[in-house]
């Protein structure tokens, strides 16, 4: 074996090459070739794909560019006029004037081009929510220009100095012609309005009594359930349906008519600092116009709050995505929030009753505000229902379509629930229009026609006349407690000129209201009430069934004994009432605070409290008694206010 070669000797070294001429550039001149390189080694449709890519974004940026410029020289002329089209003392506009008009009979103001009205609300329906942070901003100044009016209002109103509600910001629509406005100033309160605050009339022992009730169930409220939609007096805790203080905006003009001034301040405190309606929340189209809306019109009227009209502009407003519908029948519900309206889950149908009685508040917002398009939006359902096929001599069905506006479940007619203040307010509104509106006539008086047609009957033994219901043809001798309202509403029509015998049948059907409520053993009448047609021993009148039994603290059967004492004068109208109010007080009430409906009205040892009170308790039913007991006739006048669904009244356009 031989061993192996010995290795070579291992050198280290550097080699460095240098060129003359060149220096070194820490790569950039390699990089510059290397990119040379790889653009060289790209197919001719690679190269030219990427060059079209470039100068597709170069023009993207130069359209951007002109875009952006043009927008802010627009916001750069517009910020140096804006001095001279938003005065920092805006005049008052006189209460009932359309929009910007008769501006230069202020001293010292000349008229001006006012801006673009930007609406709060989405323009379409199903498009995304507006931005809240910016409506939040709006609202907090709407509120602190709304609570600097209320303020000097309160504290100087005998010179009516207040910020207007409007300003000059607001550009009026084209449409058809409001009714006229009548006052040359500003908003103020009525004359029997004011009468109600600076000098109320004594009371007597029975609106005391009233008044007592009333406090009793506004501490309840107020103790446990402040700022929410209604008291649960059992339980001492409250439900929400809208979230937006029901009971409490309800009871406004309540408590300025009982003269709780006390009460109503507080009551007016929270409406300036907490209600907000940038809230994702569905409301019911039709209850909230004629609780929210109609509350917050009356309290406007009663009080000359400009506070109060701010927010019902605000609201009003939040509810017109309902009518952009197919057919221009409004959904039953809308978001308030993101105005996404949307009829219930489970049908595209509205009810007739709930699309045809909005009329009185929207029209009203529209001659307060000169936004015609409150009004326009209401009157076009009311011309659409008017000229519908399926009606019965005036009666109409219970459902009407959302998407065709054509009526559905054909051959039912009632004048209970789902239909009942349609006929209200074919007479209301004519009466607010000041008796010009002729059609609206025609549609009651053929209504009234058709009631006496179809649907009304004699029971046994005790020979009451009742209004039933009728089903394809068969007659049901079914009455809910809702018709209650209609002989109060015929009494109205006669007081203003309709035919006598409107009052006739107003009378006998307010006997029959009268004993659905005596031949209970508590004295409350049942949610709906079955009579005998045919004579049998040991049987009365007026029939109950047990699902049907409850009592909901309902308004109706003194709503009608209001309109009748009031123009009847006959006293046994405010005995009967009187009746009604011992016996809330014996089965409804809950010491702790507040009234509660009740499940049985049979059994006055355990009527079976529901442990809910209803904000119509305050808002109507306690109202109306308290109307009931006064011997005022020019307390609310009726003819001077017509009083919506919800016993709120509001102006009429042409005092008779």
């Amino acid at each position: 074996m031989y061993p192996p070669p010995p290795l070579p000797p291992r050198r280290d070294f550097i080699s460095v090459t240098l060129s003359p001429g060149r220096s070194y550039d820490g790569g950039q001149g390699l990089r510059r070739r290397s990119f040379w390189r790889k653009w060289k080694q790209l197919s001719r449709l690679q190269r030219n794909v990427v060059l079209f890519l470039l100068a597709f974004l170069m023009l993207c940026g130069l359209l951007s560019y002109i875009s952006v410029a043009d927008e802010w020289k627009a916001v750069g002329s517009r910020s140096a006029e804006g001095p001279k089209m938003r005065p920092a003392n805006p005049p008052v506009l006189p209460a009932p004037q359309r929009a910007a008009e008769n501006l230069e009979t202020f001293a010292g103001v000349s008229p001006q081009k006012p801006p673009r009205h930007f609406r709060r609300r989405p323009p379409n329906l199903q498009i995304r929510a507006p931005d809240g942070a910016a409506k939040d901003r709006r609202q907090d100044e709407a509120q602190r220009r709304a609570e600097a009016a209320g303020e000097a209002r309160w504290e100087d109103d005998a010179q009516g100095s207040r910020v207007s509600w409007r300003g000059t910001g607001t550009e009026p629509e084209q449409g058809p012609q409001l009714p006229p406005r009548k006052a040359e100033a500003a908003p103020r309160p009525s004359p029997q309005a004011l009468r109600m605050r600076n000098s109320p009339a004594s009371q007597n022992e029975r609106q005391k009594a009233v008044v007592a009730a009333f406090r009793h169930a506004w501490a309840g409220y107020r103790k446990f359930a402040w700022g929410h939609d209604e008291l649960k007096p059992v339980s001492k805790s409250f439900s929400e349906w809208f979230g937006l203080g029901l009971t409490l905006i309800d009871a406004l003009d309540t408590m300025w008519i009982l003269g709780l001034k006390k009460e109503f301040e507080e009551a007016r405190k929270w409406v300036s600092q907490k209600l907000l309606f940038q809230k994702n929340v569905d409301v019911n189209l039709f209850e909230s116009t004629i609780r929210i809306l109609g509350g917050l019109l009356s309290a406007f009227h009663l009080s000359g709050d400009v506070l109060f009209l701010e927010k019902a502009e605000d609201f009003g407003d939040r509810l017109m995505p309902a009518f952009q519908t197919p057919s221009k029948i409004p959904y039953s519900d809308v978001n308030i929030g993101t105005g996404v309206a949307h009829p219930p889950r489970w049908t595209s149908d509205s009810t007739v009753a709930e699309v045809t009685s909005i009329q009185l508040e929207f029209r009203e917002l529209s001659r307060l505000t000169g936004v015609k398009k409150f009004q326009e939006a209401v009157e076009e359902v009311t011309r659409r229902v008017h000229s519908l096929r399926g009606k019965k001599d005036g009666l109409v069905p219970m459902f009407i379509n959302t998407n065709s506006g054509l009526f559905t479940h054909l051959g039912v007619f009632t004048l209970g629930a789902r239909a009942d203040s349609y006929y209200e307010y074919l007479l209301k509104q004519w009466i607010q229009g000041g008796k010009k509106e002729t059609q609206l006539l025609e549609d009651y008086l053929e209504a009234v026609e058709g009631i006496r047609k179809h649907l009304l009957h004699r029971s046994e033994p005790g020979k009451l006349t009742f209004v039933g219901e009728l089903a394809h043809g068969r007659f049901s001798a079914k009455m809910d407690h809702l018709v209650c309202f209609l002989p109060g509403t015929l009494a109205l029509g006669a007081h203003h000129g309709l035919p006598a015998d409107h009052m006739e049948l107003a009378q006998a059907l307010m006997d029959t209201c009268y004993q659905m409520n005596r031949q209970m053993e508590t004295g409350l009448s049942p949610e709906i009430v079955h009579f005998n047609l045919h004579p049998q021993k040991s049987h009365k009148d007026v029939q109950v069934k047990a699902a049907d039994r409850h009592n909901l603290l309902r308004p109706e059967t003194v709503e009608s004994l209001f309109y009748l004492y009031r123009l009847t004068g006959h006293r046994k109208y405010q005995d009967w009432g009187w009746e009604i109010l011992r016996s809330f007080n014996a089965y409804a009430r809950v010491p702790s605070g507040g009234y509660s409906s009740i499940s049985n009205v049979q059994d006055p040892r355990n009527p079976q409290p529901r442990d809910k009170m209803e904000s119509f308790f305050l808002g109507e039913t306690l109202k109306y008694l308290y109307l009931l007991f006064s011997d005022d006739p020019d307390l609310l006048s009726l003819d001077t206010y017509v009083f919506n669904t919800e016993a709120h009244p509001l102006p009429i356009w042409a005092p008779s």
